[in-house]
């Protein structure tokens, strides 16, 4: 592939499960703007590592979507199904340095384990040393250990002791597939991604993926979490919780809607306005000194009707 090369490069990787929700537009919406802020670019990354979940007519009808709302994006878009032999290439060198081990624990057996920092059982170790008599691999576990601090770009200092928060993370799946922790952090290097900004609920996977940084000898992103929108119940939007898919017809209403999440401020004239109009308003006041310093926030009461 070929790499951008930027004085700054940000990107937007959404996972085709579904189509793009409010939770989605408000990711896809801060990563953009902040990445032209920084006079950067902005890429987009379909990360359908995990294929029995993703459908190749979810990922264009995202990019549909993207397009619809005004976004656009610099170079190819990357897609990870296709990048199999660069994702092994890798998980070879950290065999090679013993970074890795091969892991015959089913998830029955790891369902009784403490859960972690981002509720996933936090591996025992009990293959850390070698696979008991009667295993058979069938993952593989990269090997955690110490603590890993960086300073969030809107949560603030963040700290994460490594195996007893989250353990020893598979990279290697047991049905052969990539791992995400993996996928990412190969594809963010190899596209020169600087910046990462995101929903705060992949904060926890930021200590994991810093680590495999350091251990490949890769540089480390700065890294921005952005609130997460939550409904009446407190839970994230997702397409698991059924999130209303939003549709071209929604903008520019929902994305004022974003905005103001992300603590802009948009006049009242934008309510009427293009999506053209909204996106040159929304660059020239950006910033991310304002969105809120919090972990979650309840959406609008209605995104899709947004008024001043």
């Amino acid at each position: 592939m070929t790499r951008v090369t930027t004085s700054s490069c940000g990107r937007f990787a959404p996972s085709p499960t579904g189509p793009l929700h409010f939770g989605s537009l408000i990711a896809a919406l801060g990563s953009c703007l902040e990445a032209k802020a920084r006079g950067g670019t902005w890429l987009v990354r379909i990360e359908d590592v995990d294929r029995p979940r993703c459908r190749p007519e979810y990922a264009a009808e995202i990019l549909r979507t993207l397009e619809a709302f005004g976004f656009e994006w610099d170079g190819e878009v990357l897609v990870q199904s296709r990048r199999t032999a660069r994702y092994r290439e890798v998980l070879e060198t950290l065999q090679r340095q013993g970074a890795v081990y091969p892991c015959g624990c089913t998830r029955a057996e790891l369902a009784a384990a403490s859960p972690g920092v981002d509720g996933a059982p936090v591996y025992p170790g009990t293959c850390r040393e070698g696979l008991p008599p009667g295993k058979k691999p069938r993952a593989w576990r990269l090997r955690v250990s110490g603590a890993i601090d960086f300073v969030d770009l809107v949560q603030g200092p963040q700290h994460q002791d490594l195996a007893r928060e989250v353990g020893d993370c598979v990279l290697l799946r047991a049905d052969g597939l990539f791992a995400y922790q993996l996928a990412v952090v190969v594809d963010d290097a190899d596209q020169g991604v600087d910046h990462v900004v995101r929903g705060a609920d992949l904060i926890h996977s930021t200590g994991r993926q810093i680590f495999l940084q350091r251990l490949l000898g890769l540089p480390t992103p700065q890294y921005a979490h952005l609130p997460v929108a939550v409904d009446a119940t407190g839970a994230k939007l997702s397409k698991q919780t059924k999130a209303r898919p939003i549709e071209a017809r929604d903008a520019p209403a929902a994305l004022i809607a974003a905005a103001r999440f992300l603590g802009l401020n948009p006049p009242a004239s934008l309510c009427r306005a293009t999506s053209a109009e909204f996106w040159r308003w929304a660059r020239e006041h950006w910033s991310l000194a304002r969105v809120p310093k919090q972990v979650s926030a309840p959406i609008p009461d209605n995104p899709r009707r947004h008024s001043a």
